[in-house]
């Protein structure tokens, strides 16, 4: 606190310096979380082309939102070893992929908070963004029951938990960009 003190009492810096130092920052923090998002992206959707199971494509965004219950444990039971450890590398990466894709989304948040005058948009922004945390944690969760399955294919009670987390996280996760990017792009 004594040294934002500092920079607010020296004449040559304001606070409007401090809150465009931030912004670039936040800049900053979208542009590395979009390389990691990209390279993850790209690792992923190379590895997704080799998912058969059953002599059927699986997808990702299947076994996240699509799929029920009997299919998915036909899936995870008639995995054979090459498919289930690139699944499992897969997920992996979707660990990487969390690292660019929320950050990322969270930056876009706080830069479209710098270009709006709207005090509920203001904070709208800066609740999605904290929310964005929950998102992440819940991809993370996703991740973990998804790598539980593989290993032990039973699937009970949870998937409704699962599917709730799942569909929490697309939520807000979409939620947070549809909002931001539009006032982003908007010239202020």
């Amino acid at each position: 606190m004594q040294g934002l003190y500092f920079y607010l009492k020296k004449p040559s810096i304001n606070f409007f310096t401090l809150m465009k130092l931030n912004n670039i920052r936040w800049q900053s923090l979208f542009l590395f979380g979009a390389g990691v998002f990209i390279g993850s992206a790209f690792c992923m959707k190379w590895m997704e082309d080799d998912l058969w199971a059953n002599g059927e494509e699986v997808t990702i965004l299947g076994l996240e939102l699509f799929y029920p219950r009997e299919k998915m444990v036909t899936i995870f039971s008639g995995l054979d070893t090459h498919v289930r450890t690139i699944l499992r590398y897969l997920l992996y990466f979707d660990f990487a992929f969390m690292g660019g894709v929320y950050p990322g989304i969270i930056s876009l948040c706080m830069m479209a908070r710098k270009k709006t005058a709207s005090p509920f948009l203001k904070r709208l922004l800066i609740i999605i963004a904290w929310f964005q945390l929950f998102a992440w944690s819940g991809d993370i969760i996703e991740n973990y029951y998804l790598l539980s399955w593989i290993q032990e294919p039973v699937i009970g009670n949870e998937l409704v938990l699962y599917h709730f987390i799942v569909g929490t996280k697309w939520v807000i996760a979409l939620s947070g960009a549809l909002l931001s990017v539009p006032l982003i792009l908007i010239r202020k």
